[in-house]
């Protein structure tokens, strides 16, 4: 197997959630930046339009694999079919995820098993999955996306912001394992980006008055995390204003986080960015 600084072997990219939003965003940005893809999501015919435009746009070469990750068993799936291909995965950004609307009690207990197989089991999995064979080669980048919510309480998303938080303690701790071996993890904690994750009415009608200066495009947010992933930087909150506001929920007592929370989503409660 060639060594990953070989000049006639290009790298590749495993990216999951690719259909839309960030994870679409990460694929481009992996793309430009000479990577090949493997990307990953429900929505097929949304997978091979973004490969097909990739490929025109940056010459890159990319597998489309549909894979639902709801499903406990889609990552073993996932990977056993990446192995068919005779692929090897130099990095991986784990993008997939959602956000159930509603209080912990109002929403489904279906809901909330499959947000955590998503932005948990699935993560952790691929992650072990991947491990191997970038360790061998002294070579790797993870990608985890995870959220401000998962750095601060906030008091909207109960499940949603305890399982981002999962995602960045998570990343943390497997960077300081790994990274003396060549092998970099990251999570990147956006803040509110301009996706279809808000479009959803449950959701815009929380985000809906937001001021235009909190929002982040995709493209942005994937570009940030990409450099910090390739600086080993292990955990990148993108945009001044979010690290701001970070820093403050970080120090802010927890009965005015509760106050600002219930002013913020009124009687409504929905999960975060």
């Amino acid at each position: 197997m060639p060594h990953i600084n070989d000049p006639a072997r290009r790298k590749t990219a495993l990216i999951t959630g690719a259909s839309s939003g960030i994870g679409a965003a990460f694929a481009e940005v992996f793309a430009s930046e000479g990577f090949d893809l493997v990307v990953t999501a429900r929505r097929e015919s949304r997978l091979h339009d973004l490969a097909d435009r990739l490929h025109r746009q940056y010459g890159a070469h990319i597998d489309v694999i549909v894979a639902d990750l709801t499903r406990p068993d889609a990552a073993a799936r996932l990977f056993g079919t990446i192995h068919e291909r005779g692929i090897t995965v130099d990095a991986l950004v784990n993008s997939a995820g959602f956000g159930a609307s509603g209080g912990y009690m109002t929403a489904p207990l279906t809901g909330h098993q499959n947000m955590l197989q998503v932005m948990v089991a699935a993560t952790s999995e691929l992650t072990y999955l991947s491990l191997p064979g970038m360790l061998e080669r002294g070579y790797g980048r993870i990608v985890n996306v995870a959220s401000t919510a998962g750095l601060a309480p906030t008091g909207a998303g109960t499940m949603y912001g305890a399982a981002k938080a999962f995602v960045v303690t998570f990343s943390v701790s497997l960077g300081r394992e790994v990274s003396r071996r060549g092998v970099y993890v990251t999570a990147v904690c956006p803040g509110l980006t301009r996706t279809e994750f808000h479009e959803r009415p449950e959701l815009f009608a929380t985000v809906k008055n937001m001021p235009h200066w909190m929002w982040m495009d995709p493209l942005d947010v994937a570009r940030r995390g990409f450099r910090a992933s390739m600086s080993g930087t292990s955990v990148c909150v993108t945009g001044g204003v979010n690290r701001l506001m970070v820093a403050l929920l970080r120090y802010a007592p927890l009965t005015l986080l509760r106050n600002v929370a219930r002013f913020a989503l009124g009687p409504r409660r929905t999960s975060a960015p």
